[in-house]
């Protein structure tokens, strides 16, 4: 699955431009390599997103098409959430 659609549809994400957007500027990356939109991911990979002010890491558990609103979290564990501080990393 793209990571694009990924991201909306385990709602880490609300939306599919936004999730381009924030992966096309190098954003997210996927088992530590930076990802693009179309990147492929599958179950068991890790994901790291810089959201703002905070870094968000994942681990994929299933890739389904669809979901309910109440399965997305299913899709994935936070292993990590982090805020920045005023020396951003990225």
């Amino acid at each position: 699955m793209r990571l694009d659609k990924f991201l909306k549809v385990s709602r880490i994400i609300k939306r599919r431009t936004l999730a381009k957007e924030v992966s096309d500027q190098g954003r997210i990356a996927i088992n530590g390599k930076e990802a693009k939109a179309s990147s492929t991911v599958k179950a068991g990979d890790e994901l790291t997103i810089r959201l703002g002010q905070r870094i968000i890491t994942a681990r994929i558990d299933r890739i389904q098409e669809t979901t309910r609103k109440e399965e997305a979290a299913e899709m994935y564990t936070i292993l990590k959430e982090e805020k920045l501080g005023s020396t951003d990393p990225f």
